[in-house]
């Protein structure tokens, strides 16, 4: 039962992602959105911890010490900061966020707002997103320019809603795309 959870789960988020994707123009990141949740590594560790309010990603990080599921996600998928972490060009070579394609931050956003909307259901605000930003901010290894990025869309849509902020990165954020 909890693969069929699971799995209803997964779909449910990738629609809304496709809805937000589609929105404001990235049609085919949209229809590629988190296909990698459904390969066995992903799916199979998603159905065994699957609690229906979080990502079970973080269950088997207690259970196991590190996420499996997590390592193969984020290193398929352009769209979170993490596949963007590499040495630094400077002197000391330290790990460091690189600058991320606007399209993939376009997309961050978009999996990030439909995330909060898949796991808060009735509780699910325009703040949210951003509340959920701010809550690990200090903790991203993230772009500055990448974090400037997300974090002006997550505050547009607290602001000023959501189909204010599709309009707003259609005609300011994605115009030269």
């Amino acid at each position: 039962m909890k693969a069929w959870e699971h799995f209803k789960t997964i779909t449910h988020h990738r629609h809304l992602v496709m809805k937000g994707c589609f929105a404001v123009g990235l049609y085919k990141q949209g229809l590629l959105h988190d296909l990698s949740k459904y390969s066995p590594v992903e799916f199979m560790v998603g159905a065994k911890y699957f609690q229906g309010d979080k990502s079970p990603n973080n269950a088997e990080r207690e259970a196991t010490g590190v996420s499996l599921a997590w390592l193969h996600h984020k290193g398929r998928n352009k769209h979170h900061f993490e596949y963007w972490i590499d040495y630094g060009l400077d002197e000391h070579h330290q790990m460091t966020g690189m600058k991320m394609p606007v399209n993939y931050v376009v997309e961050m956003y978009c999996d990030r707002v439909a995330a909060c909307k898949n796991y808060q259901k009735d509780a699910y605000t325009d703040s949210s997103a951003l509340e959920y930003y701010n809550k690990g901010k200090g903790k991203y290894m993230m772009h500055t320019e990448t974090a400037a990025l997300l974090e002006d869309m997550l505050t547009h849509l607290a602001k000023y809603g959501e189909a204010a902020t599709n309009d707003y990165i259609r005609k300011n954020i994605l115009h030269n795309k």
